[in-house]
């Protein structure tokens, strides 16, 4: 009954999208190019679909070739404006994910901002120390940039074509905006899809010209300590079917909840929502679990994301701290099809390098 009453809603949402959509794509309202490469990455549904670990393995892909930065919104953050993350930035100030790649790749620029092209020109002023290539993260929606090379992720396990318009269903947009994707990704497939899958999904997607088609896995790696100044490394062979609370905050915890308990013994889980900032009674329902569970001795697990919003909490006591583990996340193209996508990201990027280059060379040579 409750989702009848929200049709009339997400009617009024779509039609004020499509207008919006339809203002950019008649060049109504102004999209910036920038003479960088720009690689957006995002989505088409709220939250879950992969956007960090697709962004993390850009990053890694480019750092061996250019000089790269991120920008993203910084969401959920407490604060404002244009700001350059640094290792020690408060998941607070900056956003947990951005704090997330920051922490992963320290000689990479990481920034927040929630204007794009105020951030974007804020990293190009010092032309010494300006990035070559820009990824923007969750910016599919963001148009008042344009990406020269625009990547939409879809979660294997939601497929949209039979799904509605928020607040009914989780689209952002109506399906059909994904002609505006170079790449499109499947996310969190399993390690194989059989070829009928394949031509189904390719059938539903309608791939334009212009357009690729990947898939790609989610590869949870050993725990590692949250607060690695109290907690030491563990051998994952020596914590198989170790008694673990789970603990997460992310908008679809069902994939770690299944690799969770596929390798240890879940005794208890706190689950909250995406993006959530720990309050006290949060950590009381914490330490309280330990304490009734103590003879089990437990280690409590917890996702990358999570864990940099739980350093920021200063009342965790040590004795807990010292059993606090996030499992790392990567991604992984199947069938051998990252080699395509790499020589695609990186050749654009080198190639529109080229063209910035020459573009500084020829007004050089006329200042």
């Amino acid at each position: 009954m409750l989702k009848i009453l929200l049709y009339p809603v997400a009617w009024i949402y779509g039609l004020v999208v499509y207008v919006r959509n339809s203002l950019y794509d008649y060049k109504i309202f102004h999209s910036t190019e920038f003479e960088i490469p720009v690689i957006s990455i995002g989505n088409i549904t709220v939250g879950g679909t992969g956007k960090t670990p697709h962004t993390e393995y850009l990053v890694e892909l480019l750092k061996k070739h250019v000089n790269v930065a991120t920008l993203s919104r910084g969401y959920k953050r407490k604060t404002k404006g244009f700001r350059l993350v640094n290792g020690s930035s408060q998941a607070w100030e900056v956003g947990d994910e951005p704090l997330q790649i920051k922490r992963k790749f320290p000689e990479v620029t990481v920034a927040v901002d929630e204007k794009r092209v105020r951030g974007i020109n804020e990293l190009l002023k010092d032309e010494d120390q300006s990035p070559d290539a820009v990824l923007l993260d969750d910016a599919f929606q963001h148009r008042k940039v344009s990406p020269g090379i625009n990547i939409l992720l879809i979660d294997y396990n939601r497929p949209i074509d039979k799904d509605h318009l928020l607040p009914v269903g989780r689209l952002r947009e109506r399906k059909y905006q994904r002609r505006r994707a170079n790449i499109i990704i499947y996310t969190k497939c399993p390690d194989e899809i059989t070829p009928i899958t394949r031509r189904i999904i390719m059938k539903d997607v309608n791939l334009r010209p212009y357009q690729s088609l990947y898939f790609t896995t989610m590869v949870y790696g050993s725990p590692k300590p949250v607060f690695p100044d109290v907690a030491s490394e563990l051998e994952e062979e020596a914590i198989e079917r170790k008694s673990v609370i789970l603990l997460a905050g992310i908008a679809n915890p069902a994939p770690l909840q299944e690799y969770v308990a596929s390798k240890y013994a879940v005794i208890g889980e706190l689950l909250f929502p995406d993006h959530h900032h720990f309050k006290a009674a949060d950590l009381k329902k914490m330490e309280d679990l330990f304490t009734a569970n103590e003879s089990e001795s437990p280690l409590l697990v917890t996702t990358e994301k999570d864990a940099m919003r739980l350093r920021d909490e200063a009342t965790i006591p040590d004795h807990i701290r010292e059993k606090m583990y996030y499992i790392p996340l990567k991604i992984k193209f199947l069938d051998h099809e990252g080699k395509s996508f790499d020589k695609t990201i990186v050749g654009y990027v080198k190639d529109n390098r080229s063209n910035r280059e020459l573009h500084k060379r020829t007004y050089q040579r006329r200042s």
